[in-house]
């Protein structure tokens, strides 16, 4: 029951950072308006650096395709840690609204690492 789980919650996880992603690159998602003016000025000065979205959308689009994949899932986890932990951060210190559901996210990608620990052991040893 809990690897089935764990794959629905992986699928759905992918599936919300390839959506992500893409928004990144084809803006088919439009901005709320009632967006605080701190997450906006954020959003503004990641914009102005012209590299940086493109490169954190090809990173959501690579590894939301990974997490979704059980064989490479692990890789996918540990490409979306530093996303995650930048999305937690944001939603902490710039716009709490959001927190509850980054707060799951993360816990999914905690999860994941978790379960594939063993993967990661040649790395640290």
């Amino acid at each position: 029951m809990k690897k089935k789980i764990l794959f629905v919650l992986s699928v759905l996880f992918g599936l919300m950072f390839i959506n992500s992603g893409l928004n990144k690159f084809l803006n088919f998602m439009p901005m709320p308006e009632d967006m605080p003016e701190s997450l906006a000025r954020l959003i503004a000065a990641l914009t102005e650096i012209g590299w940086l979205l493109p490169l954190v959308g090809g990173v959501e689009v690579v590894a939301g395709l990974l997490f979704i994949i059980p064989k490479y899932r692990a890789l996918g986890a540990v490409m979306m840690f530093p996303i995650m932990v930048g999305i937690m951060l944001t939603h902490t210190i710039t716009d709490t609204s959001g927190l509850p559901v980054a707060a799951a996210l993360f816990a999914i990608n905690l999860w994941v690492i978790y379960e594939n620990r063993e993967k990661y052991m040649p790395m640290v040893q």
